[in-house]
């Protein structure tokens, strides 16, 4: 049986004031409910359109790799590739195959000289192979050869470069023939030559034998005074004890090894007693230095100091030494 609960309209039902009524120390606040997040910025997948500019760059970086050039090399040795046309990276590979470089001599002369591809063919390239043929007196054949050497010659400014270098290496050293050394003419007159003519000087040759020696040595003036001249100089004198003349007969003697020619046959030949002229002593194969030594060794004629007889070529008290 079912019962039904009825309320009066009259009736109320009421909680005491005192249990509804905040307390005094209470503040309304406002209550705020986070914030929905927002979708997260979708990344498009689509890759960027290339400008025109990428574009013709991607186009010669390719060009130079189709050849076995390293193209990054270049570019990050001469940026100005980046405002060249392809057109003009083109002619200049072109210019260097008519100066008869083969495939090979073009990827060895951009690797060691990248600023090649951006010099002018009019401005730059071909006056300075017209200045090596026709004033340094290069010839056709032996062109190839000088420029796989030093392929700077071919930015190198005519007027400002080659010429003086020319002009200090026929008058003041008196070289006649430069095509011999014709790289030497895209070193500085100011910062490579003279720097190094001048040590000659401070260290005791006069300014006649430095000269003397240059003429004979052209390669000289490459050598680094602090890393070459100084240490191998100084192991001459103090070392080897011998005498000046025979650097001014022989300057060819900065271009041995110190450490691997110069100390082991030095010290060689002061165990055995022996002294030999420096082209005897460092120019001879292992062998056949070794075998002057014994010879030396195991004959009863007396083998005394060398000494300079000329200027021209040098002499032991032993006959048995020009076998």
């Amino acid at each position: 049986m079912q019962e039904t609960l009825h309320f009066s309209s009259s009736s109320s039902f009421s909680l005491p004031k005192s249990s509804i009524s905040p307390p005094k120390s209470f503040k309304s606040s406002t209550i705020s409910y986070p914030q929905h997040p927002k979708p997260p910025t979708l990344i498009s997948t689509t890759p960027p359109t290339p400008t025109p500019q990428n574009f013709h760059l991607q186009e010669k970086l390719l060009f130079l790799d189709s050849l076995g050039v390293d193209s990054l090399h270049c570019l990050s040795s001469q940026p100005l590739i980046v405002s060249s046309s392809l057109s003009d990276l083109k002619s200049v590979i072109d210019f260097l195959y008519s100066v008869n470089l083969t495939i090979l001599d073009v990827r060895r002369v951009l690797h060691m000289c990248p600023e090649i591809l951006t010099a002018g063919i009019s401005t730059t390239l071909r006056p300075a192979v017209t200045f090596l043929l026709r004033e340094a007196l290069v010839t056709g054949e032996k062109l190839p050869g000088v420029l796989r050497r030093r392929p700077r010659l071919l930015t190198k400014c005519v007027e400002k470069n080659l010429r003086p270098t020319l002009y200090f290496l026929q008058s003041t050293i008196g070289i006649e023939d430069v095509s011999k050394c014709a790289t030497l003419l895209s070193c500085s007159v100011e910062t490579k030559f003279i720097p190094r003519l001048d040590y000659l000087q401070r260290i005791g040759f006069s300014r006649r034998d430095a000269k003397v020696m240059f003429r004979r040595f052209p390669s000289l003036f490459c050598y680094s005074i602090e890393e070459n001249l100084e240490p191998k100089f100084d192991y001459f004198v103090v070392e080897m004890g011998r005498e000046l003349k025979e650097l001014i007969v022989f300057p060819q003697y900065f271009s041995f090894s110190l450490e691997n020619r110069i100390k082991p046959r030095h010290k060689m030949c002061v165990e055995k007693g022996v002294c030999l002229s420096l082209p005897v002593m460092l120019k001879s194969h292992e062998s056949r230095f070794r075998d002057r030594l014994e010879v030396c060794c195991s004959s009863s004629m007396p083998v005394v100091e060398c000494k300079v007889q000329s200027a021209n070529h040098y002499t032991v008290e032993s006959s048995l030494l020009t076998m």
